[in-house]
C-alpha cells in the first residue's frame, strides 16, 4: 500500500521535511537506488533527449560499484544526493546504525541532499540529519517499482497528479527498469507540452 500523491495531513505531520517546492510551472523529477548498470545509462540517455535535469538518490554501495556511471550523472550536470550506503528503512534500523549507514555514503557521495529510503525515518533521526541535510520526500509517486502495474499506470500515476512544484519519484533499478524506461519518456513530453519545466533540486 502506497501513497501516489501525498496526503495533506502526512506533509503536515512531517513539516520539517520537504515535500514539494513551491514554484511555478516547474517540477523537479528524481530517481532513487542507482546507479545501476543497463538502467542508470538509458535515463541519463533519455533525460539528455528532452534536455532535462534531475536528481538523482544515490546508494552508497552502489557508487562504489559503478563510479564511472557515477562520474556521468554528475558530468551531465545532474544533481546527486544521499540515499543510504545499504538502503536502510530508517524504521527498521537502530539510530546509530541509521545515521552512520549516512555517513558511510557520505564518503562517496558528495550532497546534502537526504532522501531516506521507503520514505521511512524515525523522528529522532530527522533531528539528527536535518543539522547537515535538507530531507527530501516527494509529492507524486511513478508507481515504478510496483511489480503489479504496468507502465502506462505510471504515466497515469505522474500525468493525473502533478502540479507546479511536485518532486516526482522514478527509480533507476533492475525492479523498475521496463516501467521506468517505458513510462519516462511519455511523461517528459507530455508535462513538457504542458509548458512545465524541470529543475534539479539545488543543495
Amino acid at each position: 500500500m502506497y501513497f501516489v500523491k501525498t496526503p495533506f495531513y502526512l506533509k503536515s505531520v512531517y513539516p520539517s521535511l520537504i515535500w514539494d517546492i513551491k514554484t511555478e510551472n516547474t517540477l523537479y523529477l528524481t530517481f532513487d537506488d542507482g546507479p545501476i548498470p543497463g538502467v542508470t545509462e538509458e535515463i541519463l540517455q533519455i533525460l539528455d533527449d528532452f534536455k532535462v535535469q534531475a536528481t538523482f538518490f544515490c546508494i552508497g554501495e552502489n557508487v562504489k560499484q559503478n563510479p564511472a556511471i557515477y562520474k556521468r550523472i554528475i558530468d551531465e550536470n545532474h544533481a546527486v544526493g544521499n540515499h543510504t550506503y545499504n538502503h536502510l528503512n530508517g524504521w527498521k534500523s537502530e539510530h546509530d546504525q541509521y545515521v552512520n549507514d549516512v555517513k558511510d555514503c557520505a564518503e562517496l557521495v558528495s550532497s546534502t541532499l537526504f532522501r531516506p529510503p521507503y520514505g521511512r525515518i524515525g523522528f529522532q533521526q530527522i533531528q539528527d540529519l536535518k543539522k547537515h541535510y535538507k530531507i527530501i520526500m516527494w509529492d507524486v509517486l511513478s508507481g515504478d517499482f510496483d511489480t503489479e502495474i504496468d507502465a502506462e499506470k505510471c504515466i497515469k500515476n505522474v500525468l493525473d497528479n502533478v502540479s507546479s512544484g511536485s518532486i516526482i519519484v522514478f527509480h533507476d533499478s533492475l525492479k523498475a527498469k521496463d516501467r521506468v524506461l517505458k513510462s519516462l519518456p511519455v511523461v517528459l513530453e507530455k508535462l513538457l507540452q504542458q509548458r512545465y519545466h524541470f529543475e534539479k533540486i539545488t543543495e
